[in-house]
């Protein structure tokens, strides 16, 4: 007897079972990493609204092509169940089906007396961009998005990875935004369809992207990831009420400022709304208990003139790695032979009125603020053993104010715990008032490279209301 069941119903050792789903997204064919086979993954959605991925593989791809249609309603018995690898990130249910040429998959069509389609799904579970910088961010962890694109960049290679890319920027309906980087071949199929749209439609498009990543490699931002989707302007509820919110604020989003907040990207940057967001101090946010994105207004100094101000790492999956050596090398976690490739990073001091704190920038935000690229500074203090000369820097920020986006985090060693703070956005407001108070200069042993986070440390700035003015060291020379 076949047993109609729902998907959680469905369990490894289930038999001769029957399940009405509709296809809620489709994937690309794509090549396996091992490049053995090909495969296309499906999700679908039963009766109840709950969710399974499904998998094509090789032949059956074609086989199925015709038949397997987006929104539409089928009747799949007898699928092959596995249980969901973790691997390339959270799965949307323990399980999934394997489609092959011995599962019996019918359509349900309009005209069926007996069976109906399903309605148009309504079910998204969409990560706001508010809560984003909340998450606690790992190399598994991925997010559903749904939001406007404002501007579209065009194909290019990320540095001396030769690895391509396309970068795009998103927002909500609060106008937060966040640079979304579509790698590979998501550049060339999804990027090319959006840029293609934008330069003839009308209004802004919407974006649905299932199985997005989140990167602190940019500061913040998204990223595609191997089982990624991409859907330009799909048919949900909630796109349709972000379209329509998209049109009616079409001149005032187009007119979103982006060239005053230092970001990671030349394109646009990851801007959230702090309007409901606490303004701290420093020695409130030394003391704060709790993790995630905060804000502070303080003037910025580099007073370690000892550190590397970059580290190398794999092109690929953007470990790092303490040598100093570029030489390729087999990489354990992409299972390749790869390059290293520089990153820069290094520690910047921050001071108010209530004390002063070391936070960790790096990245295309740190070569903006360093006003150099991490080929140039890997080039400088590593193969020729220099020191880099930051008197511009040190000119460059003296005497002003920030408004800073850092990102709290803690890790264990043993019993203690330990906080990290790391810039993810900065914004100057005005310039600071001149102080006679000039703050002593702290010499800071050179840095290994695993210590690019360091903990967050507080020193009492005395009564003073005015912010101290920050005095640049005496630049030494590394030996």
């Amino acid at each position: 007897m076949v047993l109609r069941l729902n998907i959680d119903q469905i369990e490894l050792p289930t038999r001769d079972w029957i399940c009405k789903v509709q296809i809620v997204e489709i994937s690309r064919p794509r090549e396996s990493i091992d490049k053995k086979c090909t495969f296309q993954n499906f999700i679908l959605e039963d009766e109840e609204e709950c969710q399974i991925k499904a998998v094509l593989y090789s032949d059956e791809i074609e086989q199925y092509a015709d038949t397997l249609k987006l929104l539409h309603t089928y009747l799949i018995s007898t699928a092959k169940v596995k249980v969901s690898p973790t691997s390339y990130g959270k799965p949307i249910h323990k399980l999934y089906w394997i489609l092959d040429k011995e599962t019996v998959i019918a359509e349900i069509k309009p005209s069926d007396a007996v069976e109906k389609p399903l309605p148009l799904p309504t079910k998204l579970n969409i990560t706001t961009f508010d809560r984003i910088p909340h998450l606690l961010v790992d190399s598994a962890a991925e997010i559903d998005i749904l939001a406007i694109v404002l501007r579209c960049g065009p194909q290019k290679n990320a540095g001396r990875s030769h690895h391509r890319c396309r970068e795009i920027t998103l927002c909500d309906n609060q106008k937060n935004q966040f640079l979304f980087t579509l790698w590979e071949d998501f550049g060339e199929i999804e990027g090319h369809e959006i840029a293609s749209q934008m330069a003839t439609a009308a209004d802004l498009l919407i974006i649905l992207g299932r199985s997005i990543g989140i990167s602190t490699y940019h500061g913040l931002s998204l990223q595609t990831r191997y089982n990624s989707t991409v859907r330009v302007n799909p048919n949900y509820p909630q796109a349709v009420a972000l379209m329509n919110w998209a049109k009616e604020n079409k001149t005032a989003l187009l007119s979103c400022p982006s060239d005053k907040t230092s970001t990671s990207s030349s394109i646009a940057p990851m801007r959230v709304n702090t309007a409901a967001q606490q303004l701290l101090s420093i020695a409130d946010i030394s003391s704060a208990s709790s993790m995630g994105v905060l804000s502070v207004d303080a003037q910025m100094a580099i007073l370690d003139e000892f550190q590397d101000f970059c580290v190398l790492e794999c092109s690929g999956c953007k470990q790092k790695k303490r040598t100093k050596d570029r030489k390729d090398f087999d990489c354990p976690k992409c299972k390749r032979t790869t390059a290293l490739v520089p990153r820069c990073s290094f520690q910047i001091d921050l001071l108010d009125n209530t004390g002063t704190t070391t936070a960790s920038i790096s990245a295309e935000l740190g070569e903006k603020l360093l006003s150099m690229t991490a080929e140039d500074i890997f080039e400088i203090t590593c193969t020729k053993r220099q020191s880099l000369s930051l008197n511009h820097v040190h000119e460059m920020l003296s005497d002003r104010l920030f408004n800073i986006q850092l990102r709290k985090s803690s890790w264990a060693s043993s019993n203690t715990t330990h906080a990290t703070l790391s810039i993810l956005s900065y914004m100057e407001k005005q310039h600071a008032p001149h102080t006679t108070t000039d703050r002593t200069s702290k010499k800071i042993k050179p840095l290994e490279i695993s210590e690019v986070e360091v903990t967050a440390t507080t020193t009492a700035a005395g009564s003073s209301n005015a912010p101290p003015k920050f005095q640049p060291p005496t630049p030494a020379k590394k030996v």
